[in-house]
């Protein structure tokens, strides 16, 4: 038996393997008995061989800031992370209740601006946001949703409470890499699979292809991905979607506004498209209307979605609803408009736009993690007891010039999950990005990504900054 645990340590953090005295949580001991079962060196084969895999299949994402080349492979592990039924019932709860809510503050706010007159969220926080655009006032998008596709980040603090750390209404990445870990992670524990009875997450494309034609007013739409193009860090996946899906990937040289429509250049000729699944940024959609800079867009699109003749999924406007300003906002908008206490707190959060939280942030920025309103991938961010005193300096600094621009939040422990580290297990930290789709009805995909920080010790798991993934089993 060359992998045991008998040398694993929780050392104090929430671990979703084991509890705190060591003794092994009961949803993971036929899993653990199972890998501690297996010949000596198996373990070990299964890893590269999934490692193998990945390489022959291009599981790929890019780099920016970095001078290594722009393809880099997405690291797995193979110890899957594990949720009970129950604990995801109360999730999938939860999100639905949050992306309705959000969907609600979304539209009332580009229309009757109830919540903003009521002074629940403040005008001026909102109207000051990067992601509120003036030009979609008034705008009513089809079947009355904004937010088509959610990745509502995860994280269990100490106590093992799942708190929402952000939400991601853009154009959330990673649906990709979920659905490419289980088909490995079903190759490589087969038995304990079947055994454990996973929920399925591999009929996510059909039900994203299904959401999208049911935003259409076309009974038989003409759906396509719209890519910035293959530099773009998440290109492999908009390519996969597409290809899993069986649409058009396309770029905007492919499509044109013409006689009113948005059209697909083809061999044929011209093609009317009916819904857009975009993965470019509401800045760069349309130079007409937004960035006069952009290369990405198509010249007067966004007048042909205001007029209902093209679906854009997610709506232009959404990126409001994940400011991570308004996120601290997020549990008055349920209760405003649902009359209900969020089922998924919050982490605290300090508004630095607010007299009493900047000056506690400024003076306990060492403890804290700073976040800029409108940045991801991990970058724009300080992780006070990680920082310098320099860092800690720059920061300071850069709040005081523009406090509207700046969340603070308690250091979490985030919970963590054995994975491998050449020749034995290492806890490392993760959390988890559900991915919900909103058409005719909410359906969040049982599972997600589950990103694990590969370097020991440390709580930044994008994949831009070297966090890999592994993949999550929700039992039945």
């Amino acid at each position: 038996m060359a992998f045991i645990f008998d040398n694993y340590h929780t050392e104090g953090f929430f671990d979703e393997m084991f509890e705190v005295d060591g003794k092994v949580r009961p949803h993971y001991e036929y899993f653990k008995q199972q890998i501690e079962n297996l010949p000596k060196g198996e373990l070990l084969q299964r890893q590269h061989a999934a490692e193998r895999t990945l390489m022959q299949m291009g599981i790929t994402f890019n780099v920016y800031h970095n001078g290594e080349g722009t393809e880099r492979i997405m690291p797995f592990d193979i110890v899957p992370r594990m949720i009970r039924a129950d604990e995801w019932a109360r999730l999938e709860r939860g999100l639905k209740q949050r992306i309705t809510a959000l969907n609600l503050f979304l539209d009332d706010v580009y229309n009757d601006q109830k919540i903003l007159k009521d002074g629940i969220v403040p005008r001026e926080l909102v109207e000051s946001c990067k992601g509120y655009l003036k030009p979609c006032e008034g705008i009513n998008p089809p079947k009355g949703v904004w937010c088509h596709i959610t990745g509502t980040d995860l994280i269990r603090g100490d106590d093992g409470t799942f708190m929402v750390l952000e939400d991601n209404l853009r154009c959330p990445s990673g649906v990709s890499y979920m659905l490419e870990n289980r088909e490995i992670s079903k190759h490589s524990f087969p038995e304990i699979f079947e055994r454990l009875r996973v929920q399925p997450v591999s009929n996510y494309p059909t039900q994203l292809l299904q959401m999208l034609q049911y935003i259409s007013n076309n009974p038989s739409p003409t759906v396509v991905v719209l890519t910035p193009g293959r530099y773009n860090s998440a290109y492999f996946e908009h390519s996969y979607l597409a290809q899993q899906m069986g649409v058009e990937l396309v770029e905007n040289n492919d499509l044109v506004v013409h006689d009113g429509y948005v059209k697909m250049r083809t061999t044929k000729g011209f093609q009317i498209v009916d819904v857009i699944y975009r993965r470019i940024d509401d800045s760069f959609l349309d130079p007409n209307v937004f960035n006069p800079e952009s290369l990405l867009g198509i010249p007067g699109i966004f007048e042909v979605y205001k007029k209902g003749r093209v679906a854009l999924a997610n709506a232009p406007g959404t990126g409001v609803a994940d400011d991570k300003v308004i996120y601290a906002y997020v549990p008055r908008i349920i209760k405003y408009y649902l009359n209900e206490d969020p089922i998924i707190p919050n982490v605290q959060t300090y508004i630095c736009g607010e007299d009493n939280d900047i000056q506690y942030v400024l003076e306990n920025i060492d403890k804290l993690v700073v976040k800029e309103a409108n940045e991801a991938g991990g970058y724009g961010m300080l992780i006070g007891p990680k920082s310098t005193k320099a860092q800690q300096r720059l920061f300071r600094m850069k709040i005081k010039q523009n406090p509207r621009n700046y969340i603070a939040q308690p250091t979490i422990s985030l919970s963590r999950v054995p994975s491998m580290v050449e020749n034995h297990f290492e806890g490392r930290h993760v959390d988890l990005r559900p991915y919900i789709l909103y058409g005719e009805n909410i359906e969040v995909i049982p599972g997600g990504l589950t990103r694990v920080a590969l370097r020991k010790g440390s709580l930044v798991v994008n994949s831009s900054q070297g966090g890999g993934s592994k993949d999550t089993w929700v039992l039945y």
